[in-house]
């Protein structure tokens, strides 16, 4: 396990957890162990890779690609994609850094969301989620290590807690929403995928060329 090191955290308020000694249980991917069911983009556009220095403080997850935004996934481990709706509370944290987001006209900022998704509801998307977006992130504000964390205070309610959005459907304004008669607590009850991404649900993004890393994924 790599050493905790001193990071700014973006914590919203209405979503702040006390942790208590002995009442929490913690899952970190802090990639030492290899990549855990995380991944990134691959392909044409670039790669991702585990890479042994650089991180917060030494292995991290590295994506150097050239999209419309990036993503990175777990599908696999069951830590993260399972039923989140049987728990008291859930909280959701990740180290990132951003070496580039670069545009045409020079360095952009990109959202940056947490989706947490099901993968088994029919429709006409290729999965139902529900997202919250942590805010913008860019190689000025967070070209050192920045920790993104949130808290799912009740993973019972049915309805969408403030700052989540949902995905599955749509308005006749194209605005994304859940499926009619898919609550926040039936999709957190399904999860077969945890994501974090740039892509968020009901806007088009130009392509960019992202250099972005990733580390102390955790979870409690």
């Amino acid at each position: 396990m790599k050493p905790a090191t001193n990071t700014t955290r973006i914590i919203p308020t209405f979503a702040l957890l006390l942790l208590v000694a002995g009442a929490t249980a913690d899952t970190i991917v802090d990639f030492s162990n290899g990549a855990e069911g995380w991944a990134g983009p691959q392909g044409f556009g670039g790669s991702t890779t585990v890479e042994a220095t650089g991180g917060n403080p030494a292995e991290n997850m590295r994506t150097q690609f050239t999209d419309f935004g990036i993503t990175f996934r777990n599908t696999s481990n069951p830590e993260f994609a399972q039923d989140l709706s049987q728990y008291g509370s859930v909280t959701f944290s990740i180290d990132v850094k951003v070496e580039s987001i670069g545009g045409i006209a020079g360095e952009i900022t990109r959202p940056w969301l947490l989706d947490l998704r099901d993968l088994d509801v029919p429709g006409p998307y290729p999965w139902t989620s529900v997202w919250f977006k942590f805010g913008s992130i860019d190689s000025s504000q967070h070209g050192e290590w920045t920790t993104f964390t949130v808290t799912i205070d009740d993973p019972s309610d049915v309805e969408l807690p403030t700052g989540w959005g949902g995905y599955g459907d749509e308005t006749a304004l194209g605005e994304p929403i859940l499926p009619t008669g898919v609550t926040f607590t039936d999709v957190l009850a399904g999860i077969d995928q945890v994501a974090f991404t740039t892509l968020e649900p009901g806007f088009f993004f130009t392509q960019a060329t992202y250099d972005v890393r990733i580390d102390n994924i955790t979870i409690t």
